[in-house]
């Protein structure tokens, strides 16, 4: 479980950065969501946080795995 805290809290690290360097970005797009579109965002942050956001589950999956005792 130590190893997710370490993952998350550096995934938003990397998040903050994010934000900060997609200041400047001047492409946008809308996202499709099943109910509605999003604003238009910078196409880096979408990408940025489908990355953050999948490193965050990949990591708490991987540490669920492994507190479970084999039978």
């Amino acid at each position: 479980m130590v190893n997710f805290f370490k993952n998350l809290f550096s995934n938003l690290f990397l998040f903050f950065i994010l934000i900060i360097i997609i200041q400047n970005s001047n492409t946008k797009n809308k996202v499709n969501l099943i109910i509605d579109e999003t604003i238009n965002l910078p196409v880096s942050f979408i990408i940025g946080t489908s990355f953050i956001s999948g490193s965050i589950i990949g990591s708490f999956f991987s540490s669920n795995f492994l507190l479970k005792e084999p039978n």
